[in-house]
C-alpha cells in the first residue's frame, strides 16, 4: 500500500483510521493509546530491544515499535499472551538496573524506566538485579557512564551510530555481561567519542549522565556516596514486603518538587548557523543540562559545544558594570554616567564631522530585535548608513552570488530537504566540524539510504573521508572546475532543458561565457583530472535532486562572489531549485548572521533586503520610524577601518564583534582602533577589542535575553530567558534603546516582540512573523506571509524577480590575489574546529574543551615534516607580508605537500595577523584564504598541540546499529513471554 494512503485498523475491538506504514506507537499516541516501551524514539525509530511493547497482531505476537499501519489489521494491547510478555520484558530490564529512583539523578519525570514501571503497575522484582563487573567510566569531562545502571536498549548506540554517524559506541554482547563500548572497549576519554551528547540525550535512565547534574538534580541527589548506598540497601530490603507502588509514589513526589526547583527554559544556541533549539534546565544560575527534544533544525542532536559549552555564562571574566577609559586605564562607571558620556561624543562627532563620520558593527551573536535597532539607531538616529556585521567576513559573496541568479541569499531549503538530495556536494566547507549537526543529517542520508556525497576541499577532514568522490582543487579554482562542469553539461545536452525553457534566463550569455572552460583548461587550472570532472559532471546531470552546500573555503577569495555565482549557475542549468532534495545552500557561521543582515545590519540594504537607494522602501522606514533616512550606502566594515586611518571615520560603535583579532590584516585594524576618536565596544567579555575602546558596555548573552534568532535555513526561532543577566549587565536592545533616548528619539520599547512587531510591519519579508506564532519550539522560515504561511523550500513557482524567472549570470576567473612566492613559499588555509568556536572567546572558557584542545596549532603533511624536520610538538614560526605567529605542529595526512592548516582558536597567537588586506571584488569580504608564509623551526621537540585524549586519535568502529541479533543469537536469551530461570538470562 503506498506511503499516505489512508487504512483502518482495529485496537482492542475499536476502529481508527491512519496513514498506511504510519509507525504505530506514535499513532496509538496520538489517539490516548499508550503501549509501553522502553528502547523506541521517534528520533532512532525501533530497536527492538526492550521487549516491553509486546502485542499481538491478527492473534500473532510482534513489537509494537517495528509494527507499521497496513488495512485491516486487527491489534490488541490486552491479550493475555501480550501482557505477560511485556511483563516479562520489563523484568528482565530491572534486573539490568540498580532501581533507586528518589536518590536518582535522573528522577526528573522524563525517566523512561521509572515511568514505564509506573506505569505498568509492577509490584515486585522477578529477576534480582546482579551489579555488573565494570567500574563507572567517569574519563570524559563532561558525562559518566555506570554499567550498572545500563539495560542494554541500544539507544545510545542506534544514536552514536545512525543518528550523529561518529560510529563510536556499541554493545559488546560477546561477553558474559554485556555493556555498551566505546572504540570497542577503549575508556571513553581516550576514544574516538566528540562529546556531540546524543547518548546522553537519548538515554532512558540514568546510565549516561551529565556531570553537571550529578548530585544537584534533587533534595536527596547530593547525599555523599558513604551515605547513600545503605540508604538504597535499606530501600531494596523493604520492597519485597512493600511491593514498588508505595517506593515508586514517593520517588514520584520527589520528581514533582523537583520541577519546582528546576527551571526549564526553551532556548537557542548561540555558536553556528545550524540554530539547534533545546531546553536548558537550571537551578537558579547553575546550568543542569541542556536538554534538547523537538527542535525543527536538529530535534534530539546537538554538538560538544551546544550540549556542553555554556561555562561561559558565569565566567568570572563575565562584565558586569560600565567601564570608561581614564589616562589610559578603565574605571567602573553608572549606566547613567556611561550612557550619558557615548550620547553626547557621538552627538559631538556628528555635529562637528557628520554622520558619515561615525560607523556602527552589529554583532552575529544578537538577536533580529537587537540587529534592526542597531541599524536604526545608525540610520535613523545617527544618520548614516555605515552598518554592517560580521557576514562581511565570510558570507556576503554568497549571498550576491544567490542575489544575482534567484534574487533570494539564503538557503534554498531546509536541513530536512538536504538530507532528501540524491546528491550533496560539499565545497569549501568542514561541515562535520563547522556545523555538525548538520553534517549528521547528511552522514544519516549517507550511511543509511546510499545519498551521494561529493567534496571538493584542501583539506580531507571527515567528509572528504567518507565521501563517494573527494578531489582536491588547487586553492582558489573552485570556479574553474565548476564553470567547467556547467560547460560540459550543456555541451553534452544534460542539462534541464525544460526547466531552463520555462524558469530561466540567460542560458545564451552563460554558454558563450563558458567557452574558456573546457575540461582541460579546469584540470591545467585546478589540477582535477579531466576524467574526474567528466564523470562528476555526468553524476550531477544524472541525479534526482542535487544540493549544493558551501561556506568559507569558497567565499574567504577575492573570487567568492562570483564561485558562488558559478555553483548557482550550475544548479540552475540542472534544473535542482524548486523541490525537496534540491538547491543552494551557504552554511551560516553564526547563530544569527544570518538573521544580522535579514534584518538591515547592512550597508546598503535596509531590512528585508530593500536597497537604501529605493526610495519607496526608504519612504516606508522613514515614516515608521519618523525620520529622514540617508540614500547613499555606506561603508562596510573593512572600508570603515580604511577610513579611520585616512582620518575620514572619527568613531566606532562595535557590539559583539572582536574585530581586533577576526578581522583579516589585524595589526592594521587595531592600529585603526588606536586612532579614533571614540571608540564604543558592547560586550560580554573585555575582548582584546574592548581594550582599544573608551567606553566598555557589559551586555548580556542569549540566554539572559529574549528574542529571535535566524539560523542558516532561514528559520526564525524564540528564545526566552534562561536566567536574569549578571550583575548589572543588559540586554543589547535595552542598551541601544536607553541610548537612543539620551539622543533624542525616544523609542520606548519594553520587550522585543514589540521590536519584531515594528520590523514586521515595515518589511514585506516578515509581514506574518509574530511572537505568537513562535511560541514554544515553533518556528517560520521566511518569507513569512501576512497570514502567517512560511516558505520551507524557496521557488517552488517562480523566482521573485519581476518576470518570475532565475537569470544565469556569467562570471570569469581571476587567479589568487596572494601566491606562494620564493620568500613566502607555503599556502595557509585556515578555519574553525569542532569544539572551539572561532577565537575562543566563549569555548575556551569551557574547563572541559580546553582539555580536549587546550592551544592552536598548524597542520603539516607528511611529507612536509619529512623535509623540514618536524615532528608533532615542534614550534614553528610561521611569517606573512604582514606579521609572524608561532605554533606547535600537527603532522597529518588531512593536508598533503606544501599546503598547511591553521585553526583560528587562538586569542594569543591569532591567524589574522598574518592574512592581508585583499578582499573579494564585489563584497570586500577579506581574502583569508588567499595567504603565503614562510616557516621557520624554533623548536624541533616539544608537547603535541593535541594531547592523547582528543576524539582524533580515537578509532570508530562503525557498525548498523546495536546489532540486536547478536543478543538474540545468545543461549540466555529466549523471546518473551516465555520466563527465564531464576536468575539468568537477558
Amino acid at each position: 500500500m503506498d506511503q499516505g494512503t489512508k487504512c483502518q485498523i482495529t485496537v482492542n475491538g475499536e476502529t481508527l483510521i491512519g496513514e498506511a506504514d504510519e509507525p504505530l506507537i506514535p499513532f496509538l499516541a496520538h489517539h490516548d493509546i499508550d503501549v509501553p516501551h522502553i528502547c523506541y524514539h521517534p528520533a532512532l525509530g525501533p530497536i527492538q530491544s526492550c521487549d516491553t511493547c509486546w502485542i499481538t497482531v491478527d492473534g500473532n505476537p510482534r513489537r509494537a515499535c517495528a509494527t507499521t499501519l497496513t488495512q485491516d489489521m486487527n491489534i490488541r494491547l490486552d491479550s493475555r499472551e501480550a501482557m505477560e510478555a511485556r511483563d516479562e520484558g520489563l523484568n528482565r530490564v530491572l534486573k539490568n538496573h540498580d532501581l533507586y529512583c528518589t536518590l536518582c539523578d535522573n528522577n526528573n519525570g522524563t525517566c523512561t524506566v521509572h515511568n514505564t514501571v509506573r506505569d505498568m503497575g509492577v509490584e515486585h522484582q522477578v529477576y534480582p538485579y546482579t551489579p555488573k563487573p565494570y567500574e563507572v567510566d567517569a574519563s570524559n569531562p563532561f558525562y559518566r557512564y555506570d554499567p550498572d545502571q545500563c539495560i542494554l536498549c541500544g539507544r545510545c548506540v542506534e544514536a552514536c551510530q545512525n543518528l550523529q554517524v561518529n560510529e563510536t559506541l556499541s554493545i559488546d554482547w560477546s561477553l558474559e555481561r554485556p555493556r555498551v563500548v566505546w572504540d570497542g572497549g577503549q575508556p571513553i576519554n581516550e576514544s574516538s567519542c566528540v562529546s556531540c551528547g546524543h547518548c546522553v540525550t537519548v538515554c532512558p535512565c540514568n546510565a549516561l549522565m551529565e556531570k553537571s547534574m550529578l548530585g544537584k538534580a534533587g533534595v536527596f541527589t547530593a547525599v555523599p556516596d558513604k551515605a547513600r548506598q545503605p540508604m538504597i540497601d535499606a530501600v531494596k530490603a523493604v520492597e519485597p514486603a512493600t511491593g514498588f507502588i508505595p517506593i515508586i509514589a514517593v520517588s514520584e513526589l520527589d520528581a514533582a518538587m523537583r520541577k519546582q526547583d528546576v527551571r526549564r527554559t526553551k532556548t537557542v544556541c548561540t555558536y553556528c548557523g545550524v540554530g539547534c533549539s533545546f531546553e536548558m534546565w537550571t537551578r537558579g544560575r547553575d546550568i543542569l543540562k541542556v536538554e534538547p527534544s523537538e527542535g525543527p533544525a536538529n530535534g534530539v542532536s546537538t554538538c560538544v559545544k551546544g550540549k556542553f559549552g555554556w561555562d561561559f555564562v558565569n565566567h568570572e571574566d563575565r562584565l558586569t558594570t560600565p567601564l570608561i577609559r581614564e589616562n589610559g586605564r578603565f574605571r567602573e562607571a553608572s549606566w547613567d554616567e556611561a550612557l550619558g558620556l557615548v550620547a553626547r561624543r557621538f552627538a559631538e562627532i556628528r555635529d562637528a564631522h557628520g554622520p558619515d563620520a561615525l560607523g556602527f558593527i552589529a554583532s552575529s551573536k544578537c538577536t533580529n530585535e537587537e540587529a534592526y535597532l542597531m541599524q536604526k539607531f545608525a540610520r535613523g538616529v545617527i544618520g548614516t548608513n555605515n552598518i554592517d556585521n560580521c557576514s562581511r567576513y565570510c558570507q556576503n559573496p554568497a549571498t550576491t552570488g544567490l542575489f544575482r541568479t534567484v534574487s533570494y541569499g539564503g538557503d534554498s531549503g531546509g536541513i530536512a530537504s538536504i538530507e532528501q538530495a540524491d546528491l550533496v556536494l560539499i565545497v569549501g566547507s568542514n561541515t562535520a566540524e563547522s556545523h555538525p549537526v548538520l553534517a549528521t543529517r547528511v552522514k544519516r542520508a549517507h550511511k543509511l539510504r546510499g545519498q551521494q556525497l561529493v567534496v571538493a576541499d584542501l583539506r580531507k577532514h571527515e567528509m572528504a573521508e567518507r565521501a563517494d568522490v573527494f578531489i582536491r582543487p588547487r586553492p582558489g579554482t573552485d570556479l574553474v572546475w565548476l564553470s567547467a562542469l556547467s560547460r560540459y553539461i550543456l555541451d553534452q545536452g544534460l542539462e534541464d532543458k525544460a526547466f531552463l525553457t520555462e524558469r530561466v534566463n540567460g542560458l545564451d550569455e552563460l554558454r558563450t561565457s563558458l567557452a574558456p572552460f573546457t575540461l582541460e583548461y579546469a584540470e591545467s587550472v585546478s589540477d582535477i583530472p579531466a576524467n574526474t570532472l567528466r564523470d562528476l559532471a555526468e553524476r550531477v546531470a544524472r541525479s534526482s535532486g542535487v544540493c549544493v552546500l558551501w561556506a568559507m573555503g569558497v567565499t574567504q577569495h577575492c573570487s567568492g562572489s562570483d564561485t558562488s555565482t558559478a555553483i548557482s549557475n550550475l544548479l540552475l542549468i540542472t534544473g535542482n531549485y524548486g523541490r525537496p532534495g534540491t538547491g543552494a545552500y551557504p552554511l551560516r557561521g553564526h547563530n544569527n548572521v544570518q538573521g544580522a543582515s535579514d534584518f538591515g545590519a547592512i550597508t546598503a540594504f535596509l531590512p528585508g533586503y530593500s536597497p537604501v537607494s529605493d526610495e519607496t522602501a526608504r519612504a516606508r522606514f522613514g515614516q515608521g520610524w519618523g525620520v529622514t533616512l540617508p540614500e547613499k550606502p555606506g561603508l562596510d566594515n573593512h572600508e570603515m577601518v580604511d577610513a579611520v586611518h585616512a582620518g575620514e571615520l572619527k568613531s566606532m560603535y562595535v557590539i559583539g564583534e572582536d574585530m581586533a583579532l577576526v578581522d583579516s590584516n589585524a595589526l592594521y585594524v587595531q592600529s585603526a582602533f588606536e586612532k579614533l576618536d571614540f571608540f564604543v565596544v558592547q560586550d560580554i567579555f573585555l575582548s582584546r577589542t574592548a581594550q582599544f575602546a573608551d567606553v566598555v558596555l557589559p551586555a548580556a548573552p542569549s540566554v539572559e535575553k529574549e528574542g529571535t534568532f535566524s539560523n542558516t535555513e532561514r528559520r526564525i526561532q524564540r528564545l526566552y530567558e534562561v536566567m536574569p543577566p549578571l550583575g548589572d549587565s543588559r540586554p543589547d536592545w535595552r542598551i541601544l534603546t536607553g541610548l537612543a533616548e539620551r539622543l533624542g528619539r525616544p523609542w520606548g520599547y519594553t520587550h522585543p516582540s514589540e521590536i519584531m512587531a515594528e520590523a514586521a510591519s515595515l518589511t514585506p519579508l516578515f509581514a506574518g512573523v509574530d511572537y505568537t506564532r513562535l511560541e514554544g519550539f515553533a518556528s517560520l522560515q521566511w518569507p513569512v506571509a501576512a497570514d502567517g504561511t512560511d516558505t520551507p523550500i524557496l521557488f517552488t513557482e517562480r523566482f521573485p524577480f519581476p518576470d518570475g524567472r532565475a537569470r544565469l549570470h556569467p562570471v570569469e576567473w581571476i587567479e589568487p590575489a596572494e601566491l606562494p612566492d620564493r620568500s613566502y613559499d607555503l599556502h595557509l588555509n585556515n578555519g574553525r574546529l569542532l569544539e572551539q568556536f572561532h577565537e575562543g572567546n566563549m569555548t575556551n572558557r569551557s574547563r572541559g574543551i580546553h582539555s580536549k584542545v587546550p592551544d592552536t596549532f598548524v597542520e603539516l603533511s607528511p611529507e612536509m615534516a619529512q623535509r623540514r624536520g618536524v615532528r608533532d610538538g615542534s614550534r614553528v614560526r610561521l611569517t606573512s607580508r604582514r606579521g609572524s605567529i608561532e605554533a606547535r605542529v600537527l603532522v597529518t595526512d588531512r593536508v598533503q605537500g606544501d599546503e598547511l592548516y591553521m585553526p583560528m582558536n587562538s586569542v594569543e597567537e591569532p591567524i589574522n595577523v598574518l592574512t592581508g588586506s585583499h578582499t573579494d571584488r564585489v563584497t570586500h569580504t577579506p581574502a583569508y584564504k588567499e595567504l603565503s608564509v614562510s616557516l621557520e623551526v624554533i623548536e624541533a621537540d616539544g608537547p603535541t598541540p593535541l594531547p592523547p585524549h582528543n576524539s582524533r586519535y580515537g578509532h570508530p568502529t562503525p557498525k548498523d546499529g546495536p546489532e540486536l541479533r547478536e543478543k538474540w543469537r545468545r543461549a540466555d536469551y529466549q523471546r518473551p513471554p516465555h520466563k527465564l530461570p531464576e536468575h539468568g538470562g537477558l
